[in-house]
C-alpha cells in the first residue's frame, strides 16, 4: 500500500498476479538483470503518452506510457485493514531486538500480490521492504504483525502514527496534474524513459512507500 524494483523492488519485488488474473510486474529485486528506476514525484502534466513530473528535489523528468503500463491507485487506509491473511508490503527499519519498525504499510486487495520476500529499500538508511501474508496481529494501536513469505517471516511493529494505505488497480484517469506518484521506469534504446508502472495517490495522498 520519490513505489525501483518492478521488473526488479510496496512496493517490493515481482508482481505475480493482477486483479484481472493476469501476470504483471509491480517491482523486483535490485539483483535482477533489468532494474527499473523508482522516481517519487508530482505530476506536472500529461501530454499524449508522455507523463511529465517534478521529482523530489525539483528535477524534471518525463516517462512514456505504453499499452503495457500498469497503473495503481493508492488510497488512505487504517490499521484495521491489516488483518490475518491479508497481503501487505511494508518499508521498515531493523531494530536491535530483531523486529522491524514500519515506516509505512501498504495493503493489497484480494487477488493482487507482489513478489514475496524481504530486501533492501530506499526509504531511509538500512530500510528494508517486506512483502508477504499477514499471520498474527497483536494490538490495535501500536500493533505488531507477523508477515510471512516463502523463505521466512518478519515481525513488524507498526506505530500508531505510521501511514497505512490501500492499493487498487487503476487507469489513466489517475494521471492528473498535482497527483503524487511513485514511478517505475526503464530506459529505452533511444534514451527515453518508459513507464512500466505507477502508484498514484488519490485525493492529494502522497504514496508513502
Amino acid at each position: 500500500m520519490n513505489i525501483s524494483r518492478a521488473a526488479t523492488g510496496l512496493v517490493c519485488a515481482l508482481l505475480v498476479t493482477s486483479l484481472a488474473g493476469g501476470a504483471g510486474t509491480l517491482c523486483a529485486k535490485s539483483t535482477d538483470p533489468v532494474a527499473p528506476t523508482r522516481i517519487r514525484a508530482t505530476i506536472l502534466r500529461v501530454t499524449g503518452d508522455n507523463v511529465e513530473v517534478t521529482a523530489r528535489g525539483g528535477k524534471l523528468a518525463t516517462a512514456r506510457l505504453t499499452a503495457d503500463t500498469s497503473l495503481f491507485a493508492v488510497t488512505q487506509g487504517t490499521i484495521a485493514d491489516v488483518k490475518p491473511n491479508s497481503f501487505v508490503g511494508s518499508a521498515a527499519i531493523p531494530q536491535p531486538d530483531g523486529t522491524l519498525k514500519a515506516l509505512e504499510v501498504t495493503v493489497f486487495p484480494p487477488g493482487l500480490k507482489s513478489g514475496e520476500g524481504n530486501y533492501p529499500w530506499d526509504l531511509g538508511r538500512n530500510s528494508q521492504m517486506t512483502n508477504g501474508t499477514v499471520g498474527s496481529v497483536v494490538g490495535t494501536r501500536d500493533s505488531t504483525v507477523t508477515v510471512k513469505y516463502p523463505n521466512g517471516e518478519k515481525r513488524i511493529v507498526i506505530p500508531a502514527d505510521v501511514p497505512v494505505v490501500q492499493l487498487a488497480m487503476g487507469d489513466r484517469s489517475l494521471l492528473v496534474p498535482g497527483a503524487h506518484v511513485v514511478l517505475f521506469v526503464t530506459r529505452a534504446p533511444d534514451g527515453t524513459q518508459v513507464l512500466q508502472r505507477a502508484l498514484v495517490g488519490k485525493n492529494g495522498l502522497v504514496p508513502p512507500m
